[in-house]
């Protein structure tokens, strides 16, 4: 890639993805006044899971008020809970109103990141061209490359199959034997949405969810009247759903015990669809509600008892021709597979492409477990950082307000580098690293995510390297600015060295200072 990279066109700023991620990192810079970059989109539109997901029944757990960026609120949200099209269409909303449509390539799917440390600049090679960028900001999201399991016999299967995250909508599956694998976020829509047309469903379920009715409902035509004449409703009304979530944020985080007021709720959710003892007791968990993700739904369980559906309480094993086999022994011809198995999200595929300063690939990085300093940037890949990193996910918030949280670090990022002037880079010191990681995992260790139950939070090490053990409050106090002492300053290998580290931007003065030490400021970035 280097021979002939002087040839390559050169951006300040490279956004990988363009979902909501991307498009608010696109937003951001755009508002600090960054106008030299682009958003790499490996799609033909923008979206990214709300344009991968389009399965039958697929809709959002998080109320539409609270889904969306606080800079681009949507008065016309059709339902308190959005699907799928209603999503994505307020996403390529955003790409029109900011006008981020010139800035995106779409189709360049990023092939190879390796870090120039003569330039001091990412080289990109991408399926549609390769460039070069100052800053590199890494929003593919957790939720963007599917998993199937490896199962004996699947390539010998002769129906179809295909992951819930990659629908195949040319395929009539009306009058079919189905088998559904898995009973995650997805997989609990898409059971009741086909279910009337199969002639047969198979569920394959590992491990029961908790389940909580959805309260979903039309918004009325007076309520969007409302909130398009008086936006101050429409705030009112985001600030009322975050409080609440916020709110409980301590049940999850330091007091596991008290969720099972919340255990009750889904038990008699159950209760009312699920009259026959036997089939209740293999839907019920044996863990805390919380420790795994806690699933909205109210036709769910409606669906499973009826007469064309199986549960089986057992994970799928083998494929003998088109019979799909347990674990258990269960056994059952079907026509058609989907795998509603999740994604890779401690194992991130990007992390295999991306090749930093000591010429390691951030998966080789990683190999131990993920961590990235307030959840951005990691050690020895100098300006490169992530939106939707280690350790920010949720449990029961909006993943929009870590987001934003994020940019805003992003934003003071590329301020740091104005000040400092000239060629500089930011490198996230491994003491800051692992001082914030260190913190991070001592928190985990009293939330319910560490009840024990084996989820998808947790790494190939059972280590948590995906929730954020906090509220958004806190996250946002300690994204709010970069402190240079966490970073080591990179000068092209012909430059002076500075001899003093430059202060913060005017900006972020009024900001609350952190000690230089590096240990003291992450720990207590993310004390309660």
């Amino acid at each position: 890639m280097a021979e002939h990279e002087h040839e390559h066109e050169h951006v300040r700023v490279a956004v990988i993805g363009s979902g909501f991620g991307g498009l608010g990192a696109a937003v951001r810079l755009r508002r600090e006044g960054v106008t030299d970059f682009v958003v790499l989109e490996r799609a033909g539109s923008v979206g990214g899971t709300w344009r991968d997901n389009s399965y039958p029944g697929c809709a959002c757990d998080v109320p539409s008020h609270l889904y969306s960026f606080s800079f681009a609120p949507h008065p016309d949200w059709p339902r308190t809970f959005s699907g799928q099209q209603h999503i994505r269409a307020y996403l390529e909303h955003v790409a029109d109103v900011f006008r981020l449509r010139p800035h995106i390539r779409f189709d360049s799917e990023v092939k190879r990141m390796i870090w120039n440390g003569e330039r001091l600049c990412w080289e990109i090679e991408t399926s549609g061209g390769n460039l070069s960028a100052d800053i590199v900001v890494s929003a593919t999201g957790p939720l963007s490359d599917p998993k199937i399991p490896d199962i004996p016999g699947l390539d010998s299967f002769p129906g179809k199959v295909f992951h819930s995250a990659r629908w195949d909508h040319d395929y009539d599956l009306r009058g079919k034997r189905v088998a559904m694998v898995g009973t995650g976020a997805s997989a609990i829509q898409i059971v009741p949405a086909i279910q009337p047309d199969v002639s047969r469903l198979t569920l394959f379920q590992r491990t029961p969810p908790w389940v909580l009715p959805r309260m979903d409902r039309d918004i009325t035509a007076a309520e969007r009247w409302l909130h398009r004449r008086l936006p101050l409703t429409t705030r009112a009304r985001r600030g009322i759903l975050w409080s609440i979530r916020e709110l409980q944020v301590q049940a999850f985080t330091k007091r596991p015990n008290e969720l099972v007021m919340i255990e009750a709720l889904a038990r008699r959710n159950m209760a009312r669809s699920v009259k026959d003892p036997a089939l209740r007791a293999r839907l019920t968990p044996d863990y805390r509600i919380g420790c795994k993700r806690i699933l909205l739904s109210s036709e769910y369980y409606p669906a499973i008892v009826r007469p064309n559906v199986d549960v089986v309480a057992s994970g799928l094993s083998e494929i003998r021709g088109s019979t799909v086999v347990a674990a258990d022994g269960t056994e059952a011809e079907v026509d058609a597979i989907i795998f509603g198995t999740g994604f890779h999200v401690t194992d991130m595929p990007i992390a295999q492409r991306v090749v930093g300063a000591d010429g390691r690939t951030l998966a080789e990085t990683w190999k131990d477990g993920m961590e990235a300093l307030r959840g951005a940037s990691a050690a020895g890949f100098p300006n490169w950082m992530t939106v939707i990193g280690p350790n920010t996910g949720l449990g029961n918030n909006s993943m929009i307000l870590m987001i934003e949280s994020q940019l805003n670090y992003m934003a003071d990022f590329v301020r740091q580098l104005d000040v400092l002037g000239g060629r500089a880079a930011l490198d996230a010191r491994p003491s800051a690293v692992h001082a914030w990681n260190r913190r991070v995992q001592e928190r985990m260790k009293r939330t319910v995510w560490s009840t024990g139950c084996d989820s998808w939070y947790l790494d190939a090490n059972g280590r948590n390297t995906t929730i954020w053990p906090g509220t958004t409050t806190e996250f946002r106090r300690a994204t709010r600015r970069v402190d240079l002492a966490e970073y080591e300053i990179r000068r092209p290998p012909a430059a002076e060295e500075p001899k003093q580290t430059m202060k913060p931007t005017t900006a972020n003065t009024a900001d609350t200072a952190e000690t230089a030490d590096t240990a003291d400021a992450a720990d207590k970035a993310v004390t309660a």
